[in-house]
């Protein structure tokens, strides 16, 4: 049986920067369980990208593989108007739901003023009766605003799952 050590070495971030992610995806947690979508666009920076690998390639490139979501900025607000909207039928009435944010990593960015994120998820999906689970595990890069803001850049929610049965598709924010 194999122990794994501690990493002893200093991070790439303070102790206040991660308590500050991990705030900010608690709190982006929220938003998203009380469907308040408006206020959920305004934890992006405009220009940033939402994806959602397959469940076959979660190492793909949204421009060479399929993936389940591949928003631009534009589509990120097209998306939230129509869940927002009645014709959103795979959501009308809303589906209740409760995320679960945990094993937050935290290191500098691959730019200045951004942050790497990463953490594991598990969100519980309940409608008509039904429960459906998603696990897997958030890979963002976060800007730091010169108000020391944090918004989304990249966000990526990378899905466990060997497939998504029994719902078959995603028709929540991950």
């Amino acid at each position: 049986m194999s122990v794994v050590e501690p990493r002893m070495e200093r991070p790439d971030v303070s102790p206040e920067s991660r308590a500050a992610v991990e705030d900010f995806l608690y709190d982006e947690a929220e938003i998203l369980d009380t469907w308040q979508l408006e206020e959920w666009l305004t934890l992006f920076e405009p220009g940033a990208t939402y994806h959602i690998p397959s469940t076959d390639r979660p190492l793909g490139d949204p421009e060479t593989s399929l993936f389940l979501v591949a928003d631009d900025w534009i589509r990120i607000q097209a998306r939230v108007k129509r869940l927002l909207s009645r014709n959103a039928h795979v959501e009308n009435p809303q589906s209740r739901t409760r995320r679960i944010v945990g094993n937050v990593r935290v290191k500098a960015g691959p730019e200045p003023d951004t942050l790497a994120v990463a953490a594991a998820f598990a969100i519980y999906r309940m409608r008509y009766e039904l429960t459906d689970i998603f696990i897997g595990r958030y890979e963002h890069i976060l800007a730091v605003g010169d108000d020391g803001r944090l918004r989304f850049r990249h966000r990526k929610a990378v899905l466990d799952l060997d497939a998504l049965r029994p719902a078959g598709k995603v028709s929540i924010i991950l």
